[in-house]
């Protein structure tokens, strides 16, 4: 039984304090359709045969004869998920070893400080862990490989893992005289995390389709209340929806909002991300950035909205024209200029090309997305595209794609000023283009209408 709260000088002051303010709306419930957290790890275990299976021809191409991973506790390595069973790992240091043993194939050992007996299924793994310098020592004797992979020297997070204590520690359990030997394993991790499995497309899919859900029930009726929801009030709900749905993200929810009248702030050159008190009006276009984590996998989706005024019943026709705007870009670099084996820079130049000889301000910075938000491989995307060697990055067969994207249009319904249509589709290749793993956003949603 709940007891009453009286009415105390305490109490009172309390409530001054921290006063008890109502949700914008109702944190979401219900089933998600997505897989159980048990089941979740049988699947993703399911797919490291078929990764191992690519990974030795892939150390062969890349000239490498030995690949150390190391991995610190509470300081995960992003590479581990994709190459052992994904668990937690809170040993001090853990170690994953693989070898080209020549003919006999791919030697893959697992140096850890407890013992699990799932590593067993994919490593050499012993019950009791021997010291990770010892088997090292002797894993280096036995094979002598000429080239030792490291995390060391990549541009990006996932390529430059091991930090200042896991190298001189290498160092000292191997010799001084090992250290030519290192080599970068940059462009080996890049290809292992761009290579999808045809096996993931599903649990992808299903990420996707969340996502979508999420940001659709965002963007309506059931969460803004023109003239007194804020941006910090669906921010909140995003929030809530992603516990409710038992996954999590890997950026912060954004919004941005473009009315008539008030400009466009920019931030880094893009439109800048409206603040938390900012109430949402009649006649605002509302913008989402969000995603989600489920399965290893990152999402990442923008999508767009009108308020309605009063007597409104459908967005203005300007708003109509410069939204058709952005799926003509989508058009050109999906379908038209896109194919496997192309490069990124090819691909961003004649897309480019495309919308200056059809009179439209597009903006391109789409980014490789799967294991990762922000994932390896090549980037169509107006800062690589003009970047000396964007050339040597080619689309590979059966990637994914953030497709992110804006155009801008003068409005005449707003006296000419302009609107940024900004949309993020995750999508996948393969012979004919980009394909979405979602139908893509061609009418504004609409909030306000009864």
């Amino acid at each position: 039984m709940r007891k009453l709260l009286r009415a105390t000088p305490r109490l009172a002051v309390l409530l001054a304090l921290f006063p008890l303010v109502a949700p914008a709306a109702q944190a979401p419930q219900g089933p998600t359709g997505l897989l159980p957290w048990s089941q979740q790890i049988r699947v993703r275990e399911s797919w490291l045969d078929a990764r191992h299976a690519m990974l030795l021809p892939m150390m062969r191409r890349h000239g490498i004869g030995m690949w150390i991973v190391v991995n610190e506790e509470f300081h995960d390595n992003p590479v581990v998920h994709a190459i052992a069973p994904p668990r937690p790992y809170t040993g001090n240091r853990d170690v994953f070893v693989f070898v080209d043993a020549g003919a006999k194939g791919l030697r893959r050992v697992a140096l850890t400080g407890y013992s699990e007996d799932n590593l067993t299924r994919w490593f050499e793994s012993t019950a009791e862990p021997r010291p990770a310098a010892v088997v090292l020592r002797e894993l280096y004797a036995e094979h002598a490989p000429a080239t030792i992979g490291l995390e060391i020297g990549g541009s990006r997070g996932q390529r430059r893992t091991l930090t200042h204590d896991p190298y001189p520690w290498l160092v000292g359990v191997l010799g001084d005289s090992v250290v030519p030997r290192f080599v970068s394993a940059a462009p080996l991790i890049e290809e292992l995390l761009d290579t999808r499995l045809e096996q993931e497309k599903p649990h992808y899919t299903a990420a996707v389709a969340v996502t979508a859900r999420i940001v659709e029930r965002a963007l309506s009726n059931e969460v803004i209340k023109p003239g007194v929801t804020t941006v910090g009030d669906v921010r909140n709900w995003l929030y809530d929806a992603l516990g409710a749905h038992g996954v999590r993200t890997w950026f912060q929810p954004d919004l941005r909002i473009q009315r008539q009248g008030g400009g466009l702030p920019l931030s880094r050159g893009f439109l800048a991300v409206a603040p938390e008190k900012t109430v949402i009006l009649p006649g605002d276009v509302v913008h989402i950035d969000f995603g989600i984590s489920y399965m290893g996998f990152d999402t990442d989706w923008q999508k767009m909205a009108y308020v309605l005024k009063p007597g409104e019943r459908d967005a203005p026709a300007g708003l109509k024209a410069a939204m058709r705007n952005t799926n003509i870009l989508q058009d050109a670099l999906m379908q038209r200029h896109s194919r496997p084996d192309r490069s990124a820079g090819e691909v961003y130049r004649a897309t480019m090309q495309e919308m200056k000889e059809r009179g439209i301000e597009a903006m391109i910075y789409s980014h490789p997305i799967g294991l990762q938000g922000h994932g390896l491989g090549a980037s169509i995307d107006f800062r690589s595209g003009a970047r000396p060697g964007a050339d040597g990055k080619r689309l590979r067969k059966g990637s994914y794609l953030s497709v992110e994207l804006n155009t801008k249009t003068p409005i005449p319904e707003w006296n000419g000023e302009q609107l940024f249509v900004m949309f993020e589709d995750d999508a996948w290749l393969d012979d004919d283009g980009w394909h979405f793993f979602r139908p893509r956003q061609e009418q504004w949603f609409l909030i306000g209408r009864r």
